[in-house]
């Protein structure tokens, strides 16, 4: 990887504790033994799932420890953690006062990777990480480059760097969790989409969590990509230690300056990768070339093009990639048009910040929101969001909090409150949406909320709201 040292570690005999099962704890403990490290297997759960996990593991030869989380192996040298094990716990805690050095899964995939590896374009953020890298992904294969979109995205690093297939470059979506315990790792560039208030339980605070986001522009080579309209992820750039000659680019939904990528009369244009930035401007795509062209998404398709930019693909190929990529469900999703009214599906939106840019690409809207608040507050988005809103249904736990919001800055807008928890008040909602709606309006699933109420999960809500629409829209044929 050029001027990015590989890290060599003696794994033989080295006694390491993987911490967690799943999709990072498998990989790892695998990769480990296979070395000859001497792991052992600690998971705070001992379901069904997890003694079935247990069993792969103990075939090979590790050792697992069930239903204890919390206890350092004797003679531990390293602990390798999931992402998502927060820093308190004992565990850590034990390692720290042995001296044990912890790294995540991603700083054990930066150490093994191979000297021929492929550099990491790294993206974070608050919110669109995923859909970012995606497009990313898109780009850099429309620019013929061997590549896969991993890390957060649901796809192991470690697999990906230790697997067979030989990728130019890798499109890499990390978490503040995942950068909290990758402390080495140096992308050749990255990206930090945004940031709002979102897991500070883990993170202890606002503070703590923008520092985690902010390690992944630690040791870039060559651009820290930035969003000019988020004073926060430029103040990271500022602070970041990286290698001589490595340039801070900004995009933006505005007219971009130099060393910007922005947009102008509907054409996304490149003033950061070209001869004369000051007097210069390469268009790359139009803003009808991204799907959905919502103003959140279009800033994502700014950001992955100036990864990919920042890589040297040409301007073709990021208007080829854009033109090719598909959202994933549940993500600003359009379901259906009933009646002159457009129903939208965002259950993704599990924050007041998604919920804003999903609430900011619609004009008017009945809004369906509602579940597990996490300790949020909701007046600043209802505020930002009153003159859009034709009415509100909400549904959920903590659905009286997003109420309370709307009696304080839109008592005019009028809320139906569903006081039932089960998953069939998703049919009631969207019917309920209906009746308030009008042609022309977009009934909007933005919850701002997790989903863990009322549904397994976030994928499960989308598909609860799409089964209803679709059930209406039978109904209306």
């Amino acid at each position: 990887m050029g001027s990015k040292e590989v890290s060599e570690v003696d794994w033989q005999g080295k006694r390491v504790t993987v911490a967690g099962l799943g999709v990072s704890g498998m990989p790892a403990a695998r990769a480990l033994h296979e070395r000859g490290a001497l792991v052992t297997v600690v998971n705070d759960g001992d379901d069904e799932s997890s003694r079935a996990q247990a069993a792969e593991l103990e075939a090979l030869g590790v050792t697992v420890r069930l239903g204890d989380g919390d206890t350092l192996p004797e003679s531990t040298e390293l602990v390798v953690t999931a992402p998502g094990w927060k820093p308190g716990k004992p565990l850590f805690q034990a390692a720290a006062e042995a001296g044990v050095p912890v790294w995540g899964d991603v700083e054990l995939a930066w150490r093994l990777r191979g000297s021929d590896a492929a550099p990491w374009l790294a993206v974070t953020g608050t919110n669109g990480k995923t859909t970012t890298v995606r497009m990313l992904a898109s780009i850099l294969q429309a620019a013929g480059l061997r590549t896969a979109a991993v890390g957060n995205i649901g796809v192991s690093l470690l697999d990906a760097v230790l697997g067979d297939e030989k990728y130019d470059v890798l499109a890499v979506e990390l978490s503040s969790y995942q950068l909290h315990w990758a402390p080495s790792l140096r992308a050749h560039s990255a990206a930090v989409l945004n940031l709002a208030p979102d897991h500070l339980d883990w993170h202890g605070s606002m503070a703590g969590y923008a520092a985690d986001k902010g390690r992944i522009y630690e040791g870039n080579s060559v651009a820290c990509v930035y969003n000019a309209q988020d004073q926060a992820t430029e103040d990271l750039v500022r602070e970041a230690d990286v290698e001589e000659g490595c340039r801070a680019i900004g995009f933006t939904l505005g007219t971009p300056g130099p060393s910007q990528l922005g947009v102008v009369d509907g054409i996304l244009v490149d003033r950061a990768f070209v001869a004369n930035r000051q007097k210069q401007a390469q268009e790359l795509a139009e803003v009808g070339d991204v799907d959905p062209p919502a103003p959140h998404n279009i800033a994502n398709a700014l950001a992955a093009a100036a990864l990919a930019r920042a890589f040297g693909v040409e301007p073709a190929a990021v208007r080829d990639g854009l033109r090719a990529f598909r959202p994933d469900a549940h993500r600003i999703e359009h379901v259906a048009d009933v009646g002159g009214v457009t129903y939208i599906d965002d259950s993704k939106a599990t924050n007041t910040h998604a919920a804003e840019a999903s609430l900011a690409a619609y004009e008017p809207i009945v809004w369906i929101a509602g579940g597990l608040a996490k300790g949020a507050t909701f007046d600043e988005l209802v505020t930002g969001a009153a003159k859009r809103l034709r009415g509100a249904v909400l549904m959920g736990a903590d659905r009286a909090l997003i109420r309370e919001a709307l009696a304080r800055h839109a008592p005019e807008v009028p809320v139906v409150d569903l006081d039932r928890t089960d998953t069939g008040a998703m049919s009631e909602a969207v019917r309920e949406a209906a009746r308030l709606a009008r042609p022309g309006d977009t009934v909007l699933l933005a919850p701002a909320c997790a989903s863990m109420d009322m549904f397994v999960n976030y994928n499960k809500r989308g598909e609860a709201f799409a089964d209803a629409v679709r059930e209406l829209a039978d109904e209306s044929a």
